[in-house]
């Protein structure tokens, strides 16, 4: 299992109607991370700057099969920090401050012992620098993409050209709709695959697309298939923040760690697909019960297994 993720490690500031968390550990690759190392060992790579104190390295040793090797430390600069206030209905958030710090400048290098990964993620940033991370990944089996709606308006072309790159896309419901201005979720995933679709299954470009619903789940649309997962019925929701990247963290790491054997035919096949996306709601539905990551540290594989089991049971539909 050689996975990776390429993505931003932050400082939050997180305001919620249960309390508030100041100058936390956050970013996409962070939340990817933790999910994924459920399920075998992750590289990160990523750059903080001369703030990232050891009480941020120290939360990462409560996941030992992290390889922060790939964390780059620019002691002149500034880690990006982020602040947010979530509504009472905690469906929604007000940005309060954005200080990108490390991200106005030249992304990490891929360190040369990563360059074999083969599963690949790219969480959002620029499609540009997602391009550039991509092709340094001779050895990529399958790689995912995550975007959003400043690159949709400001940088199409760029991210056109990656999505011609890459197997899957992970995106909300309102980018997908934006993105091909076209309401019905399955709809857009559907122009998304005909547009930027690999021509079989051997070639590159898309092969599925995951449209994230939140509370309301989400959405497969594969070159093969299409499957539908509810959210898990979580009766605890303390802050969502991060809940996306640890659904991507636990969807990839079962990816990565799956057999391509027996019932799975390949990491990028439906039946793979759609057995990850249930890992993946289930460990974000861990995660949205604490501040950062307090929940993820504390997470047993255990309890992890009993949810999956219980999630299982939901989902199923016995035929007459």
């Amino acid at each position: 299992m050689s996975l990776i993720c390429t993505g931003t490690i932050g400082i939050d500031s997180v305001y919620t109607p249960h309390g508030h968390a100041e100058k936390v550990l956050g970013g996409s690759c962070t939340y990817f991370a933790a999910a994924a190392s459920f399920y075998g060992p992750v590289r990160i790579v990523a750059a903080v700057g001369g703030d990232f104190d050891n009480q941020y390295r120290e939360v990462f040793k409560a996941f030992p099969t992290i390889d922060v090797s790939g964390l780059e430390t620019r002691l002149k600069s500034k880690t990006f920090a982020w602040g947010g206030r979530y509504s009472a209905d905690m469906n929604s958030r007000e940005t309060l401050f954005t200080e990108l710090g490390v991200l106005t400048e030249a992304p990490p290098a891929i360190p040369e012992p990563f360059r074999d990964s083969e599963f690949i993620f790219l969480a959002n940033t620029h499609p540009g620098v997602q391009l550039d991370l991509l092709g340094q990944f001779p050895k990529r089996r399958i790689a995912v993409a995550d975007t959003m709606d400043l690159w949709i308006n400001s940088a199409r072309a760029d991210l056109e050209a990656l999505l011609r790159k890459v197997d899957g896309l992970v995106l909300n419901y309102d980018e997908a709709e934006l993105f091909t201005k076209t309401k019905n979720p399955v709809t857009a995933a559907r122009t998304m695959l005909k547009d930027f679709g690999a021509p079989s299954a051997d070639k590159p470009g898309l092969k599925f697309v995951v449209v994230k619903k939140g509370e309301h789940g989400c959405i497969l649309v594969h070159r093969d298939a299409i499957a539908a997962l509810p959210a898990y019925p979580a009766e605890k929701v303390i802050d969502p923040t991060g809940a996306g990247d640890t659904f991507a963290g636990g969807m990839m790491g079962f990816i990565a760690s799956s057999d391509s054997g027996g019932k799975l035919r390949g990491p990028a096949s439906f039946e793979t697909i759609q057995a990850a996306l249930a890992h993946g709601t289930v460990i974000a539905s861990f995660n949205i019960e604490s501040f950062t990551l307090s929940r993820l540290q504390t997470l047993k594989k255990a309890e992890l297994d009993a949810r999956l089991r219980e999630f299982a049971k939901m989902i199923k539909v016995t035929d007459r």
